[in-house]
């Protein structure tokens, strides 16, 4: 396969006209200049368009059916930060080779405290019974338990309530660290699930490795920001998400988009007609802060994830990865930084060192579509094409019920 004469954004940079071939499920050559290409090559005319890398979620939860729906728009890898694991290794065994599902990597189960933060999910029967701690004695155990299941990352959750006015019993200070300690102690990252001010810096003080939310409670400490960038600690904004949870949804706009809507699974469509998520008025939250605290991170030059924490209510998968894209350059990333928070920079993060960024010897994980997204974020969704490890993933129009 051979794509001539198109813009393509690398991952890193923009080369304004180049060549990109790929057989074989890898990237042969990006050149600037045109060659020769083989008898018998499948030659695509990017003339106008733009090839992206892949698009990565940084941040979802993954049930059947999920996996499907994200790479039909243009999502070619799902991070999942919290699953029956068994369930999604079944997944994950599938989408190895089925070109019509996402990859997908997991952190399983992930640590909270017995009625903590993640017990609801059980109570609503979305994950069976799962392990929780209550003390820094039993993290070894836990993080070794997560691992043998299959988790490639530690996930854990922070969260007392308060942001929602729903208090809850959370896991303590002393056990976090302990957590992050035996995990980096066989060299795996950890996500801290967190949705206020005070434990993120906590997190991160503990040497959390992502934040996989931005807070919603209050403004950011002044310094925050550049102790974030001093830990290298990574951030998974979720703007998306947020603002649909605590009362500012954005999901009439996906189905009215003509680009996005047609393509929407029954699953996706039911979890984008939910319509507004019940308040409580103990709650705490101001949903511009996440939004002005992005500012702040990327002046400060804190590594940035595009995630779309689809499964939640107001989201689905695939379709708020671009919407969260759009939502990141409306806090003041440029176009460009929020394509990286969506290709290399979660490549990087996660060491997922064959995709990611359009470069030989990569996974043709390739994402195709009309005009610059370079400049106009918003056509990411414009998709022409879309190729996983090689071979193209075909796209047709959902029923609906």
């Amino acid at each position: 396969m051979s794509i001539r004469d198109v813009r393509v954004f690398t991952g890193d940079t923009v080369l304004p006209d180049a060549h990109v071939t790929f057989e074989n499920g890898l990237i042969v050559t990006v050149s600037t200049q045109p060659s020769p290409v083989a008898a018998g090559t499948e030659i695509v005319d990017g003339r106008g368009r733009t090839l992206l890398p892949g698009l990565i979620d940084a941040h979802a939860h993954v049930f059947p059916g999920n996996l499907e729906q994200a790479v039909v728009l243009g999502v070619t890898t799902v991070l999942d930060l919290m699953a029956d694991p068994a369930a999604i290794g079944t997944l994950r065994r599938q989408a190895g080779t089925t070109p019509a599902m996402a990859d997908v990597r997991t952190a399983g189960t992930a640590a909270t405290v017995p009625g903590g933060y993640g017990s609801y999910l059980v109570e609503m029967g979305y994950l069976p019974p799962f392990p929780t701690l209550t003390e820094p004695a039993h993290a070894e155990a836990f993080v070794d338990a997560r691992l043998s299941e299959g988790s490639d990352y530690i996930k854990i959750l922070i969260d007392d309530g308060s942001t929602t006015g729903t208090p809850l019993p959370k896991l303590g200070e002393d056990t976090m660290t302990a957590l992050i300690e035996h995990a980096h102690a066989r060299d795996r990252l950890t996500i801290a699930h967190v949705l206020n001010a005070s434990d993120a810096a906590t997190a991160v003080h503990a040497g959390v490795d992502v934040l996989g939310h931005l807070f919603v409670d209050r403004p950011a400490d002044p310094d925050l920001p550049h102790l974030l960038a001093e830990r290298d600690t990574a951030v998974i904004p979720t703007l998306a998400v947020l603002d649909g949870l605590f009362g500012r949804p954005h999901a009439s706009e996906l189905l009215a988009d003509h680009r996005i809507e047609p393509y929407l699974d029954a699953t996706s469509r039911q979890m984008l007609s939910f319509g507004d998520f019940p308040l409580n008025p103990e709650a705490r939250h101001d949903l511009d802060v996440p939004h002005q605290t992005l500012s702040l991170l990327r002046d400060a030059g804190v590594t940035i994830l595009a995630g779309s924490d689809a499964s939640n209510p107001d989201t689905a998968h695939g379709a708020t990865l671009h919407l969260e894209l759009e939502l990141l350059v409306r806090a003041g990333l440029t176009p460009i930084e929020a394509l990286a928070a969506a290709t290399s920079a979660p490549a990087d993060r996660f060491a997922l060192a064959d995709r990611g960024r359009i470069a030989p010897g990569l996974r043709a994980d390739l994402l195709l579509v009309d005009g610059d997204p370079t400049s106009t974020i918003t056509n990411t969704r414009d998709i022409t094409a879309i190729w996983r490890n090689g071979q193209r993933v075909e796209r047709a129009h959902q029923p609906r019920s």
